[in-house]
């Protein structure tokens, strides 16, 4: 782990992949598939495991730990042992300065011991309370639990190839050397203890695949294998060897792995999956593989680090975050971000469909420094009030709504939501319905998401606050439900204090399907009932949409966006018979096709006008009125002027043509290559250059970009009414997304 800008560069291209392969939100995945009795390593057989079992979804919360002979610097971070060997750095000259030159003074030596300048013994050898020190790994395991995590563990052994286990294949380890102590089998012990399930996070992909660049060459066999200078077979079968021990001493329900395992051998990764599913299965075990790269993600769960997606997304995903800011590891002058930035970051990825693993940095010697119990018990205390709106729970059809924008990626940082935020989740029998407020907001709360516009609400039962002792409720009175929202009554000011505050809607029956904002929800029964899954602008095969958590042949409702259209094909690959839908389907039984669709697509219905809106300027992309050929796109004022109407026409292979109402020309690229150059309009030729990929980044917003340039359209910033529309590099700034609303 690093928030290096290294690390970040190893990951990008990995975390892009995954984007790419998920669709739209999932609330439901319905029950896990049967797993197979028995695997062999290869893909079809491993993609076959159900990568995320029923109590995994439950859990949604966990704690591991960096902590190791990297701790005992406490400078830089857990890339210390790298860092020192790279001559210039910070590490490096804190290094020269504290040890002497890594050539002399090499980083073996904080597992074996040696003495630094100033005459003191350096030695990662934490002892237990029991022997006279400070390391209890119980009183760990009872932390974890007043956090309110339900799975915990250790990194058992990280980057710099140091193992935390009584390993017979690496005399590197904590057995034989540094503490002497069996650290896997005392935290596994401790943890089982307190019926938590137990986690282990491997990073030794990255241990020979780059993390030693800098250190000399070894010619000692044994420091050959510590710094990850084996050779390419040796380094593959080691790396197998170290997680097959860890599988039979700790019989870990999750085993977690950090980056590269992209270059790792394809046949030892499938031997690792094979061997841990199967031993699973002689366990009895439900159990979770997790990466970040290298694996087809089927079997396995994604790991976002520092991150999350920014809307609704499946399948059912994990992140990896840490309560400091500046370090994994502990580090003197360590800082750590606040309990409501952890918390609200948490709640806001639990409605996006995932879980959150959280890291903390004990010191080199076990303890753990106050500050960080204060975080991790700030957040057991909200759990332990108003975990029945966490616990046990499912993401709904839409994740939240406010001001605030959480996630989008890896290394997003954890950011506090306000009074103005709302995050949704719902129970498993789909009855009852969680508001979660990030913030008081006064004698009463619109929640706009539950506007007459897009649900009825007519079987909505009672709203209650949860009460600040777990089980406790204070009525409401009956809200009131416009075009604009559900408005709730609350106290005249808050009954107790809180990080943030929970409503309980319940329902005479399932809670009713909501119109999504943008792309179509598809449901499994009539009437918006059953497993569901929204799913984003797109075309999905058979396999995609049970990627989506919906079976092929499975459809019998669905609701499309405003101004979207959902074609049904009763064959794979958008094959056979076909059904468009433009409105509301109750019951597809209908129209003859229910249970009869395999594959479909969901694209923006093709007579519809929009208005596609710059969230940056709030300005509308505008035609111009009836201008020559190859003039500038630009921005206006709304005015309901047909000039400033749009339809998105879908060509072909997932692109569209958005063509201007008042003069017919369609929105050109024209072959612009670099950022900063005008979109323009033309007729309609069928170019590449007037074809454009409509993504869905999130709250009904939208990047818009340009087959032959790559760029997106650009509004520009806070630019006047009837500045140029650009074009630009896609990134994070909202001068590049876009709402289409139906007219």
């Amino acid at each position: 782990m690093s928030s290096s800008v290294n690390r970040r560069q190893f990951l990008a291209g990995a975390t892009c992949v995954a984007a790419a392969t998920v669709v739209g939100g999932v609330f439901d995945v319905g029950p896990a598939q049967a797993a197979p009795g028995t695997y062999t390593p290869d893909w079809n057989s491993v993609d076959q495991h159900p990568a995320a079992p029923e109590w995994f979804k439950d859990a949604k919360f966990g704690v591991y730990f960096h902590w190791g002979a990297f701790s005992v610097p406490a400078y830089d971070s857990e890339w210390y042992p790298r860092n020192m060997y790279q001559s210039g750095s910070n590490a490096n000259k804190h290094h020269v300065a504290t040890y002497g030159q890594p050539s002399a003074w090499p980083f073996h030596n904080f597992i074996v011991g040696a003495q630094d300048l100033a005459g003191n013994t350096v030695k990662f050898a934490p002892k237990l309370k029991s022997a006279g020190g400070n390391f209890d790994p119980d009183e760990w395991a009872q932390l974890f639990v007043d956090a309110g995590a339900r799975f915990a563990g250790p990194v058992a052994e990280h980057h710099d190839g140091f193992s935390m286990w009584d390993s017979q294949v690496n005399e590197w380890n904590s057995v034989d050397k540094g503490p002497g102590l069996n650290l896997l089998r005392l935290f596994s012990k401790a943890i089982r203890a307190k019926n938590l399930k137990l986690l282990v996070a491997m990073h030794h992909a990255y241990h020979y695949n780059g993390y030693y660049d800098y250190a000399p060459a070894q010619t000692d066999p044994s420091l050959k294998k510590l710094y990850g200078q084996l050779g390419t077979a040796a380094e593959n079968q080691l790396w197998y060897d170290k997680l097959k021990e860890v599988i039979d001493r700790a019989q870990p329900d999750i085993l977690w792995q950090d980056f590269k395992l992209d270059a790792v051998d394809e046949t030892q990764r499938l031997n690792f999956l094979s061997y841990y599913y199967n031993q699973a299965n002689s366990w009895g075990k439900e159990v979770v593989a997790t990466y970040k790269d290298g694996l087809n993600g089927k079997g396995e769960v994604f790991d976002y680090e520092r991150g999350g997606p920014a809307d609704l997304t499946s399948p059912y995903w994990l992140t990896d975050d840490s309560i400091s800011s500046s370090s994994w590891c502990y580090t003197q002058g360590i800082g750590y971000y606040t309990i409501p930035q952890m918390l609200h970051s948490f709640l806001d990825r639990i409605s996006k469909n995932g879980s959150m693993l959280l890291n903390i940095a004990p010191m080199p010697d076990g303890t753990i420094p106050q500050a960080q119990k204060d975080i991790l018990l700030g957040i057991g205390d909200y759990l332990k009030r108003f975990g029945e709106s966490v616990y046990d729970t499912r993401a709904w059809t839409t994740y939240g709504e406010g001001p605030t924008k959480m996630g989008g990626g890896a290394f997003t940082k954890p950011t506090a939501g306000t009074a103005q935020d709302i995050r949704f989740t719902r129970n498993k029998a789909n009855n009852v319905l969680y508001a979660t407020v990030l913030g008081w907001p006064g004698s009463s709360v619109t929640i706009k998401s539950l506007d007459s516009n897009r649900i009825d609400l007519s079987s909505l039962t009672s709203v209650k606050l949860l009460d600040s002792t777990a089980g406790s409720y204070i009525s409401l009175p009956t809200p009131t439900q416009t075009s604009t929202g559900l408005t709730v009554t609350l106290p005249s000011s808050a009954p107790f204090s809180a990080h943030a505050y929970v409503l309980k809607l319940a329902f005479s029956g399932v809670i009713p399907g909501q119109r999504p904002l943008a792309g179509a929800a598809c449901f499994t029964d009539v009437d918006y009932a059953g497993t569901g899954a929204v799913l984003a602008l797109g075309d999905y095969t058979a396999s995609a949409l049970t990627s989506a958590g919906l079976s092929a042949r499975t459809l019998s409702s669905l609701r499309p966006a405003a101004g979207c259209q959902v074609i049904g094909y009763s064959g794979d690959d958008f094959t056979g018979t076909s059904w468009t839908f433009t409105a509301d389907s109750p019951d597809l039984r209908v129209t003859g096709n229910n249970d009869a669709i395999t594959s479909l697509k969901v694209q923006f219905n093709p007579s519809t006008y929009l208005r596609i809106t710059n969230v940056t300027d709030g300005l509308s992309l505008d035609g111009g009125g009836d201008v020559a050929s190859g003039s500038d796109l630009k921005q206006w004022t709304w005015d309901g002027s047909p000039n400033l109407q749009w339809q998105a026409v879908e060509v072909g292979g997932g692109y569209y043509k958005l063509v201007n109402r008042t003069n017919g020309m369609v929105a050109d690229g024209w072959g612009a290559t670099t950022g900063g150059s005008p979109a323009r309009q033309a007729a309609w030729n069928g170019a590449a250059n007037q074809q454009w990929t409509i993504t869905h980044r999130g709250d009904g917003r939208y990047s818009i970009a340009n087959r032959t340039t790559g760029l997106v359209l650009d509004g520009g910033g806070n630019v006047s009414s009837g500045s140029v529309t650009k074009q630009w590099t896609y990134d994070s700034s909202t001068n590049l997304l876009w709402t289409f609303t139906a007219l």
